[in-house]
């Protein structure tokens, strides 16, 4: 091994670092070798690995070493490739390393470097390697430079400008334009050329050229002529090929060929605004003395001033600043004496808004009143520079349209005209050069505004008015002008919708496209280095780049091979390169010829053929020919004998004979060589051409000329002949050439000529001779050009003299048109003939390239603002095509057809019209070129039929024709289809096409395309215009006449309802519809499949049973008369009038919109309809319903009246349908069909009362609108039916939904229906006022219509409020709303009169039948929503569900009695109890004026809590509570039906004040409790709350009102309530039944919600742990345990069952904070049961583990786990155990004492300790504990002793001193934390004062402060708890060791002393009842642990007293009982 081997081998053992900067550069390579693999192999981008190397990279690619920096950048690009984003930390000192040291080395360093560039950019670093850059760039050696320069241009053209920022780039490049290398300078130029690509060329030059020379700009201006590429991104950054991994495909170098890439990938322009910096400009300007020169007298030091300014904010972009005394000077000066100055201001201000854009808006809103004002200067100076400022202003964003509105309002009623008019126009520039976004925020206040000013005086204000307008239209829609257009005279209103019209399209964009064509610049990408990267340079079109290193050739032909690789692309693709044949003969002497000739020819002939003699030659030359012909293989040999022809004898052969033998041999050489060489045909030529001027020879001449065609092509012969002839002094030569030529083209045609050259020698050099001859000739020529390419050759000739052109046109009778029938008579034998084509020749006539005449300026001029420079530029186009001959190529005309694409929606007409006829030329001189270029314009040419103008459409008409003849008519038909479905093509134009298309098709023998047009041709057969239909059918005509009825039968798939009936009547009658013709529609698509039964058999409707079978025929507008019914119409009527098999009603109406205000059926909708009739009704009665002709309509309606008692039910399905069909009848406003309709509507409703069905919203939304509309019809007897039938409906539907309907027929702008409206509200409120009575502030529409003009309508309204007076007294005036004097004087006028009338009549005084309802209300109960429909309406589906409504209340059942009578008037209670009453019994509308009351009492009560008000109302909580919950469900089912969410709200707020109160909430009971916590839960969950009116906020409400709830309802309650409804719910009790889940789906959602109850409930149990009741709460969790069962439990644990988990988890904290005391709180569960509670077992179990865990709360022994320990089981305890107990007591009461919060309880316990164990020495236990500690405890078991003494609790009486390491006050009612002692079990228990052992006082008796000794039964372990304990000591003696009869008598007498004592010590039912317990015990009771001992202050050796629960007292009773009678036996 090699000392080098070893040294690597032992450098691998060290660390990277150490092995990366070692000092031997070979260590230092391997280890970059080593980095680059590892970095290879990581595929993590997150790995560690990556995070320790990036920091090496700074300093080994500085390596001094060459190769081992070389290494390095390997190793760093293999890094880059693995890192991620994160690694762009290191980026910036990397890059600098890299400019540093890297960019001078070797070329492939320089490579490698580039490339790591490319790669920290990928990484998202471009921040830093631009910095980079800029070092770079000012690097002292151009070596260095070069290279940056190519990396920036890289990244530009690979990532695109959103990645690499141009702004940078363009800072840097001024400098290095003046550098002094010449690579770098043109380096730069590159550079700046790319940009050009990217952000376009203007804003390079205005940023760039001003810092150049001359020279530089001139260069660069030449090279940018050649920058056409598309700007696309190559390359991705890393965050986006993760996103979107696609494979990068490598682009090319882009050749010839045009581009394709889509319109979308063009990159956006970058705004310049965007990449210059700002300039200073207050500096300098303060500098040039502008503030004294704007002050100065003179106008032109004033003017000078201004002039400065406006020269320095002509920058680009102005820094900002404070302008605002500037903009005041410009304001004054804007009205300056002087015009000139007032022009420069207003310039100047223009220029400023231009440069800082929003930084100025403040400043331009200050000026532009001043400026709109200065509009009403007419000298053009002055309104041109407005014009600008305005415009700049608004474009550059100072100004939005929506802070301009107060300014534009003023201008326009300003009373200069002028100002008026050119403020609209500039609005108007705003509105047009605005996005949709804004004019949609914007428009409803300028529409208003152009509104008023159409009724301007000036012609001009009009004009700019509907311009403004027709530009808000333009953008978004006719919508917001619908309204405001009916305000309009018939004239405005047409000239308004033309100009909108004439600018539907949409607006005009200009298209921006780039093109990439032959020679453009290219874009390259590369990978890894494999294809060689392009430099900056390169872009440069004329020069080569020097070579930076001229080593480097190696590179530089790499390159160049590229490059030829790339310009090769546009080629043929061949295996073999075909070399274009030479065919230049070279010179060559005879004695060559003579040589190559060999023993060919005789020696003798070629000897005779030199002769002088002509006999000789002649012979010798027969002697040739002969020789030839016996020639076997001639081909080798041909060039070889035309030379020697053409030697000797030469074409200078004066001998006829001769010169006839020799073109004989050539002609048979020509025609006999396989393969005749064009060299061979040059060579012979010219002396062919002048042979065939002689008469002699010219026979063989021409015949020779027609081999040499056969030989090598017409092409090449004419090419040559054509400048023979031309430059040829004998005239005969041109004239005798000419007439060969005419023979030459009918044999072979014009294939293979270039029929331009052909036209131009005919046009120049035929036509233009002298001679007559040759002018006849050329005339014979174009006349046979005629017979090939047909009168388009015309064209061409136009400009030749008339007496030409005459002959000419006499020529072309003669040789008239054939087209393809003129088939060339001969043929060419060149084998490579295909290339011999001639582009064009096969297309007839040639085509011009017109790219280079569609200049930028002529496409800006079509988009220009001024109508005459588009017109002009129109024309322009027209001429481009006149010079072309109208005979243009493809080439360059996509943007001129997109540019002409929008003057098809110009607002000029007459340009429009210019504009289809230059479309129509494009097209004829295009041909079938031009459906590619136009890129669908055809669609736009289409919609200008939709024009009104005659002229138009005609004018649209033409071009189709052009089109027609360029492009074959079935690329057309899919945009014909398009165009006839258009609603807006309008009726003249669909005509107009189907007569169009209709002429095209008649042409034509079979055409299969159009079966495309039959679905818009069926369905315009239904078209209301009857021109329309006729077309459609004519059309449809010839559709089956070219496609065949075969086709036809087989397309009628698409095709539904009444076309269908149509399509197939015409084929009944075309005589091809097969009665066996199955149609194969399902259902759906609205045709049943047809029977294959014959028309003649009887029953044939049996497979058609399942549907309505059969054929449909609709009549169209009467046309064809109804005939005798035939055995199809018997078979029909013997079948169902409806089908509502597979009617799905529901899905129709959810998507109705419902809505109270009409509005008419839309087309679409029309279009549904008659697809749902044809699906469900019969065949004969769609046909009625559907037909045009009103009698039809009356017999369809009189079907139905006839069969309406037998299909109620079916009509129930298919009621929507039918009631849109009425409103469709209501619109058409025919009188017979309407008053058929208004006789069988009363017939329909009854009927469907009888079927006991009311409509639903959906129904009532289609049908209510319309006739609350149209009741105002001008008929009396329509009006009077109309009237009725509301008032059956205000019956069946009830007036409460009814009404709203109503109220929105009073804001109709028809008179006479605001008038029935109004009487309407008074009938309602006459007889159905309680109904109502939630909606009475509606009375204040009625009361507005009082101001009315019309008297009709004002007394209707006054006569309705009168009848409101009656009912409601003088409570109508809170109802009416603000009135005026007049107004209020009119009413009581009326009300006066009204009152008087009542007494007349003796109806008593008006509201006293208000009082009468509130007395029957309170008498007998009665429910008004029984009377006032609701029964009636609950039989389809019931508003409210009575299992639910009565849920676990059976109370409130049995107290409702309904009353006969019903309300005459709305609710409102006087008092509390009337209240109440309304809100049980009264309808949800009416018990909202209860709820009212109750809100208003409680906030009285709750702001003064001491008064005797709270007293009562707690006294009423429950009753309060209890009915609000049984309204819950009441509102919201009432809410659900579509009326308003009100009384929800009302019923949520009432409860949440309710329960805000801590003390009416506790009032309420478990019971009432528990429904409402289900209402409320069941109604969160419900999914159809969300779509109610203000669904999300019911939620919200339900939501706060549910956590308000457990926040303060009785905390015991809440959790029984909670854990009981764990268990699954009642089905009866959901709201609504489930739709799309299953109940257990719904019960578990349920479940969860209750879980989260519990645990926000579980969560503070900590702190509130005394104020519940634990036995209650056990008891429940007992009986939800027991109720699953072991079993049901197990299974669950399993699954993870949420609310079993719930319940182990309170169960488990209930246990945690009682410890072992827990077990004395079970006196509810029946622990003597077999077997065990499961509960007891659960208990067990956490005690266990939180002992384990000594999470244990210190309450009893810890030891403790059986629950019948006792004396009997355990006679002698371990003395030691007890007094371990009482320390870990004390410890934990020491513990309290020390926190501040609990100090007080802590005092109080450690007193009660002192208190039971006197003989403990509590101060033994603080020997460790501070002075000031123990005096504290001192002091305060001094002052516990005195609080006992005084009968105060420490939860009544604070420790005024809290002990020193805490001294806050502690609450007031903090829970009392209790000590369980384990009590000794010795005799001195029995002798020592009994105290309680806890102590826990209920929220009431605090507050009542009374001293009292009593325990609440509340706390923790109260004493029934203790009891029970004590009977489970009894029962575990029973079952252990038995129980003897004196333990059980003991027991018993112990149960009786409680009961005695509940009896005689708490005769007051309101508070808790308090049992005195009796110390003397037994042994074995007196030593359990958990005995409770009594309280007795007086008497302390006869006990004490202790609180009890009645249901814990009952529970104990209970248990003795079964002690008594022994049900419990000792074992």
């Amino acid at each position: 091994m090699s000392e080098d081997e070893k040294l690597l081998k032992e450098a691998k053992k060290l660390s990277w670092e150490d092995r990366l900067m070692h000092k031997n550069w070979k260590v230092r390579n391997d280890a970059n070798i080593d980095l680059a693999a590892v970095c290879d192999s990581i595929t993590d981008p997150k790995d560690h690995r990556l995070r320790e190397f990036c920091p090496f990279f700074k300093k080994t690619v500085a390596d001094s070493n060459a190769p081992v920096q070389e290494k390095a950048l390997d190793a760093l690009i293999a890094y880059l490739k693995a890192a991620d984003a994160d690694a762009g930390r290191y980026a910036k000192e990397v890059c600098d390393a890299i400019v540093a040291k890297c960019l001078t080395g070797r070329p492939k360093t320089v490579e490698k470097a580039q490339a790591a560039f490319m790669l920290w950019i990928e990484l998202e670093a471009v921040e830093a390697f631009l910095d980079a850059m800029e070092k770079a760039i000012k690097n002292k050696v151009a070596k260095a430079v070069v290279p940056a320069i190519d990396v920036m241009f890289q990244a530009l053209s690979e990532f695109g400008s959103k990645i690499v920022p141009p702004k940078r780039i363009l800072k840097m490049l001024p400098e290095l334009f003046d550098h002094q290398d010449q690579n770098v300078r043109a380096s730069s130029k590159g550079l700046t050329l790319e940009l050009c690509r990217w952000i376009g060329k203007d804003p390079v030059k205005s940023i760039l050229f001003e810092k150049m020379r001359d020279t530089m700009k001139k260069e660069l201006e030449a090279e940018l002529v050649n920058v056409t590429g598309t700007a696309k991104p190559t390359r991705k950054i890393r965050s986006e090929q993760d996103k979107e991994p696609e494979q990068e495909a490598v682009s090319e170098v882009v050749g010839s060929g045009p581009s394709e890439e889509p319109a979308a990938d063009i990159p956006e322009v970058i705004d310049e605004y965007e990449l210059v910096d700002p300039v200073d400009i207050l500096t300098p300007l303060e500098k040039s003395g502008f503030w004294d020169g704007v002050k100065a007298s003179k106008w032109s030091e004033r003017k000078e001033a201004v002039s400065e300014l406006t020269k320095l904010a002509s920058t680009k972009r102005i820094a900002p600043g404070d302008f605002t005394e500037i903009c005041r000077t410009l304001k004054k000066l804007i009205t300056d004496v002087n015009i000139a100055v007032a022009v420069e201001a207003i310039q100047s201000i223009g220029n400023l808004a231009s440069g800082l854009r929003t930084h100025f808006s403040g400043n331009s809103r200050f000026l532009l009143p001043i400026l709109l004002e200065k509009l009403k200067e007419k000298k053009p100076t002055l309104m041109e520079a407005l014009t600008q400022t305005l415009q700049a202003m608004h474009k550059s964003g100072c100004l939005n349209l929506a802070d301009i509105v107060e300014d534009v309002k003023t201008a326009t009623k300003n009373k200069v005209p002028l100002v008026r008019s050119l403020t609209l126009n500039w609005v108007t520039f705003c509105i047009e050069t605005s996005n949709k976004v804004v004019i949609l925020k914007v428009h409803k206040e300028y529409v208003p505004i152009c509104m008023e000013c159409l009724n301007d005086g000036t012609p001009d204000v009009r004009d700019a008015a509907f311009s403004a307008l027709a530009a808000i239209a333009k953008l978004v829609g006719m919508r917001p002008l619908e309204k405001s257009l009916e305000k309009l005279d018939d004239v405005r209103k047409k000239k308004l919708s033309e100009m909108i019209g004439g600018s539907g399209g949409g607006q005009s964009t200009v298209s921006i496209t780039v093109q990439s064509s032959g020679g453009s610049v290219s874009c390259t990408e590369t990978s890894d280095g494999s294809l060689v990267r392009r430099s900056a340079a390169s872009m440069l079109s004329g020069k080569k780049t020097v070579q930076t290193n001229p080593a480097n050739k190696k590179g530089a032909s790499v390159k160049s091979g590229v490059n030829k690789k790339g310009d090769g692309g546009g080629q043929l693709k061949s295996s073999k390169v075909v070399e274009p044949e030479d065919i230049e003969p070279a010179e060559m002497s005879l004695e060559e010829i003579e040589n190559k000739l060999g023993s060919l020819i005789q020696v003798d002939t070629v000897v005779q053929l030199k002769s002088a003699v002509w006999k000789e030659r002649l012979e010798a030359i027969a002697s040739f020919k002969e020789q030839v012909e016996a020639l076997q293989a001639l081909d080798p040999s041909v060039e070889i004998l035309i030379r020697l022809l053409c030697v000797v004898p030469g074409w200078s052969e004066k001998n006829v004979q001769v010169q006839q033998q020799v073109i004989d041999v050539i002609t048979h050489i020509a025609s006999t060589a396989s393969k005749f060489p064009k060299k061979c045909v040059v060579l012979c030529l010219l002396g062919i051409s002048e042979r065939v001027a002689d008469i002699k020879t010219r026979a063989q001449a021409m015949k020779c000329l027609t081999s040499f065609c056969e030989a090598v092509g017409p092409g090449l012969i004419f090419e040559r002949l054509y400048k023979i002839m031309k430059e040829h002094k004998n005239p005969k030569v041109l004239s005798e050439g000419i007439l060969w030529m005419v023979s030459a083209v009918e044999d072979f045609g014009l294939s293979y000529l270039k029929l331009k050259d052909l036209i131009d020698f005919c046009k120049d050099i035929g036509l233009q001779s002298s001679a007559a001859a040759t002018r006849n000739a050329t005339i014979k020529l174009i006349g046979v050009l005629h017979r090939f390419v047909g009168p388009d050759i015309k064209a061409f000739l136009s400009d030749v003299k008339p007496a030409l052109l005459s002959a000419l046109d006499a020529e072309y009778e003669k040789n008239p048109f054939e087209g393809t029938s003129a088939v060339p008579k001969k043929t060419i034998k060149v084998s490579d003939s295909a290339s011999s084509l001639v582009a064009g020749g096969l297309d007839g006539l040639p085509r011009e390239d017109i790219s280079e005449k569609i200049t930028p300026t002529l496409l800006k001029g079509l988009e220009c603002s001024d109508w005459k420079l588009r017109l002009e530029s129109i024309e322009t186009v027209n001429k481009i095509l006149e010079e072309a001959n109208k005979r243009i190529q493809p080439t360059g005309t996509v943007e001129l057809f997109g540019a002409l694409r929008n003057r098809l929606h110009d607002s000029n007409k007459n340009l429009i019209m210019a504009t289809l006829s230059t479309i129509g030329g494009l097209a004829s001189a295009m041909g079938p070129a031009v459906e590619k270029s136009s890129k669908g314009i055809l669609s736009d040419i289409l919609k200008c039929l939709g024009d009104n103008k005659k002229h138009m459409r005609e004018c649209t008409l033409t071009t189709l024709d052009s089109w027609l003849a360029a492009v074959h008519l079935d690329k057309m038909i899919p945009y014909i289809t398009a165009a006839l479905t258009d609603a807006k093509l309008g009726a003249e134009g669909r005509r107009d096409l189907f007569d169009w298309s209709s002429r095209q098709l008649a042409g034509l023998a079979d055409f299969s395309e159009a079966i495309h047009l039959l679905k818009p041709s069926a369905f315009a057969m239904t078209d209301k215009s009857a021109d329309v239909r006729k077309a459609a059918e004519t059309c449809f005509g010839e559709i089956l006449r070219v496609c065949g009825q075969e086709m036809v039968t087989k397309n009628l798939k698409d095709i539904q309802g009444p076309a269908l009936a149509i399509v197939v009547e015409r084929l009944k009658q075309q005589g091809t519809f097969q009665e066996n013709f199955e149609l194969g529609r399902t259902v759906s698509t609205g045709l049943a499949s047809k029977s294959n039964s014959k028309i003649g058999k009887p029953n044939g409707h049996g497979d058609r049973g399942s549907r309505h079978g059969s054929r449909r025929t609709i009549p169209v507008k009467g046309s064809r008369q109804d005939t005798v019914a035939s055995v199809q119409e018997i078979n029909m009527q013997s079948q169902a009038l409806l089908n509502v098999k597979d009617s799905n009603k529901d899905d129709r109406e959810r998507i109705i919109v419902r809505r109270f205000k009409f509005e008419e059926l839309r087309l679409e909708q029309i279009q549904d309809l008659e697809n749902d009739i044809a699906k469900y009704f019969r065949e004969d009665l769609y046909r009625r319903l559907l037909n045009t002709d009103f009698k039809k309509q009356v017999d369809g309606i009189e079907i139905l009246q006839k069969a309406l008692p037998s299909i109620g039910k079916e009509l129930i399905e298919v009621l929507d349908i039918l009631l849109k069909w009425f409103v469709l009848r209501f619109c058409e406003s025919n009188t017979s069909c309407l008053l058929k309709v208004l006789e069988f509507l009363p017939e329909l409703f009854d009927t469907l009362r009888n079927e006991g069905y009311t409509m639903t919203e959906a129904e009532a939304s289609i049908f209510l609108p319309c006739l609350i509309e149209k009741s105002g019809h001008n008929i009396e007897k329509v009006r009077e039916k109309m009237k009725e039938l509301m008032k059956q409906l205000i019956h069946t539907h009830s007036a409460a939904k009814t009404f709203p309907y109503i109220l929105e027929g009073l804001r109709s702008r028809n008179n006479r229906t605001r008038i029935e409206c109004a009487d309407l509200v008074g009938f309602l409120l006459d007889n159905h006022g309680s109904e109502i009575s939630g909606q009475l502030k509606s009375l204040q529409i009625v009361a507005s219509l009082t101001a009315e003009r019309d008297g009709e309508t004002r007394k209707a309204a006054l006569n309705t409020l009168a009848i409101g007076y009656k009912i409601l007294g003088d409570d109508i005036w809170r109802y009416v709303g603000k009135l005026t004097e007049a107004q209020r004087s009119m009413l009581d006028d009326r009300f006066k009169w009204k009152a008087r009338e009542m007494e007349k009549r003796k109806e008593g005084r008006p509201g006293e039948a208000r009082a009468a309802l509130r007395r029957s209300v309170r008498d007998n109960g009665f429910d008004s929503a029984e009377q006032s429909g609701e029964v009636s309406r609950s039989i389809s589906g019931p508003i409210f569900n009575s299992s639910r409504e009565n849920y676990g209340h059976p109370e409130v059942q049995m107290e409702r009695h309904p009353m006969p009578r019903t309300f005459s008037g709305p609710v409102g209670p006087a008092d509390w109890n009337e209240a109440l009453d309304i809100i049980s019994r009264g309808s949800p509308e009416q018990s909202v004026e209860g709820m009212k009351v109750v809100c208003h009492e409680l906030a009285q009560a709750t702001t003064d809590p001491e008064s005797s008000g709270m007293d009562d109302i707690v006294k009423d909580a429950d009753r309060l509570v209890s009915c609000l919950a049984n309204k819950v469900a009441k509102t919201f089912d009432f809410s659900l039906t579509g009326a308003s969410s009100r009384a929800c709200k009302y019923v949520l707020n009432t409860l949440m004040q309710t329960f805000q109160n801590k003390r009416l909430a506790h009032a309420v009971k478990e019971s009432t409790l528990d429904g409402l916590i289900t209402e409320l839960l069941l109604w969160l969950l419900d999914e159809r709350v969300p779509r109610m009116d203000d669904g999300s906020q019911l939620l919200r409400a339900l939501n706060v009102l549910m956590l308000k709830i457990l926040d303060n309802a009785d905390r015991t309650s809440s959790f029984v309530v909670l854990i009981n409804l764990l268990c699954p719910v009642d089905p009866s009790r959901w709201p609504s039944p489930a739709v799309n889940e299953s109940l257990t789906l719904r019960n578990q959602k349920f479940s969860d919600l209750v879980v989260k109850c519990l645990i926000k409930l579980t969560k503070v149990l900590q702190n509130t742990i005394y104020d519940v009741d634990l036995d209650r709460i056990l008891q429940s969790i007992h009986i939800y345990l027991q109720e699953l069962g072991m079993e049901e439990i197990r299974r669950r644990a399993g699954a993870d069952d949420k609310p079993l988990r719930m319940v182990k988890t309170v169960l488990h904290e209930l246990v945690k904070l009682r410890g072992t005391a827990i077990k004395g709180h079970l006196s509810m569960v029946p622990i003597d049961m077999q077997p065990q509670p499961i509960i007891l077992a659960y208990i067990d179990l956490n005690l266990q583990t939180l002992a384990a865990a000594r999470m244990l709360t210190p309450s009893g022994p810890a030891g403790q786990t059986h629950w019948g320990d006792s004396a009997a089981n355990s006679p002698a305890p371990a003395t030691h155990s007890s007094d371990a107990q009482l320390k870990q007591e004390l410890a934990a009461i020491f513990k309290k004492i020390g926190d501040k919060q609990t100090c007080t309880i802590g005092l109080y316990e450690l007193y009660r300790i002192t208190q039971l164990y006197p003989q403990v020495d509590i101060f033994a236990q603080l020997q460790n504990a501070s002075e000031a500690f123990r005096t504290y405890i001192r002091d305060g078991l001094a002052q516990m002793e005195k609080n006992a003494a005084a009968g105060r609790t420490p939860s009544s009486v604070p420790l005024s001193t809290p002990p020193p390491v805490a001294l806050d006050h502690s609450p007031k009612n903090s829970p009392v934390s209790p000590v369980i002692t384990n009590l000794l079990n010795d005799s001195r228990s029995l002798n020592t004062k009994v105290e309680p052992t806890n102590f826990s006082l209920p929220p009431s008796y605090a507050e009542e402060d009374r001293p009292t000794n009593t325990i609440s039964a509340r706390g923790p372990l109260s004493d029934q708890s203790g009891l029970q304990q004590n009977l489970g000591e009894l029962r575990s003696d029973r079952l252990h060791s038995g129980v003897s009869s004196g333990t059980l008598d003991a027991i018993r007498e112990r149960m009786k002393s409680i009961q005695l004592a509940a009896a005689a010590v708490n005769p007051d039912s309101r508070s808790r009842p308090l049992v005195p317990m009796n110390g003397n015990v037994t042994h074995g009771l007196s030593s359990h642990p958990s005995v409770t001992e009594g309280v007795g202050t007086e008497n302390p050796m006869h006990g004490g007293i202790l609180p009890m629960d009645e249901k814990a007292l009952s529970g104990l009773q209970a248990r003795m009982e079964r002690l008594k009678t022994g049900s419990l036996d000792p074992l």
